[in-house]
């Protein structure tokens, strides 16, 4: 008992450090979370002092409810157009500014601006430049307000803000490898699509697992981008599983539905984000 104590003693400042930390998670994140767990067994409306227990008939509701159905339809459709838009453009971004010209600092600031803008402001932000400022100049209508093209002109916000910080994490990847491989490639005669595929690509494999893995994650979670510019509409073709949540649980006042839909979202996430770091990392190349 008295060396646990001296251990104690001797990392208590570390403690310390953690201490703060520790305490928010718990308060922020861990407690509410367990809390939200013990809600999607009950029918609770999030009012009410008394609710009562039910068991997994909200889980089983879920597969049975047709109008979940189209939330996550377009939290997959929005996921794969962020996922490939934002790692395609921020990959062609990192490449042409991988080099110690003149400007180049100024350029990768200026793209990697939009990233510390906030979610709501952005999604104002372009509510306003769909309506107002594209839709005047080519004398169309909002992209917002057609269902077949809400969820893209979402996904272009996305594009606008997180691209550059796809790229700061693709320019760190291409600037730890080694150039001996890619002068190597040179005197073997391979020209610089031989080098992209054979070098450039296996050498970023771990950029492309936090990219995507994080993407999938944000895709399927997203809320911000929609409830500022659409709130879901029009009717509800912008409806995401996340903003379905939220209607449950805040508008519906069906607490103990909406925390069982946010338990499968998180279960998604998981699922898909392990999936797909899974695969890139059986890809990678090690140094």
């Amino acid at each position: 008992m008295k060396k646990y104590m001296k251990k104690i003693k001797a990392n208590g400042w570390k403690i310390g450090f953690l201490a703060p930390a520790m305490i928010l998670f718990i308060f922020i994140v861990a407690e509410p979370f367990v809390r939200g767990f013990i809600y999607s067994f009950t029918n609770w409306d999030g009012v009410a002092k008394n609710y009562d227990f039910i068991g997994f008939k909200n889980y089983v509701k879920f597969f049975r409810d047709p109008t979940v159905f189209l939330p996550i339809r377009n939290s997959f459709l929005y996921t794969v157009i962020t996922v490939i838009c934002n790692n395609v453009v921020g990959l062609a971004l990192a490449l042409a500014l991988n080099n110690k010209l003149k400007g180049t600092k100024i350029y990768r600031t200026i793209f990697f601006v939009p990233f510390v803008i906030s979610f709501v402001l952005a999604g104002f932000l372009w509510s306003y430049m769909y309506t107002d400022v594209i839709g005047a100049l080519f004398n169309i209508n909002s992209l917002l307000g057609n269902p077949k093209t809400v969820i893209p002109a979402i996904a272009m916000i996305s594009l606008w803000r997180d691209a550059g910080y796809v790229m700061v994490i693709y320019l760190a990847g291409l600037q730890s490898i080694p150039q001996e491989l890619y002068e190597s490639a040179k005197v073997d005669g391979a020209n610089p699509i031989q080098k992209f595929f054979k070098i450039t690509i296996p050498m970023l494999t771990p950029a492309f697992t936090i990219n995507f893995a994080l993407f999938i994650g944000w895709g399927i979670k997203v809320f911000d981008y929609v409830m500022a510019t659409t709130g879901g509409g029009p009717g509800k073709s912008s409806e995401t599983l996340a903003l379905y949540v939220y209607k449950y649980t805040f508008n519906y006042n069906k607490v103990g539905y909406g925390q069982t839909v946010a338990i499968y979202m998180m279960i998604l996430v998981f699922i898909l984000s392990g999936l797909t770091a899974a695969f890139f990392r059986r890809r990678e190349v090690e140094m």
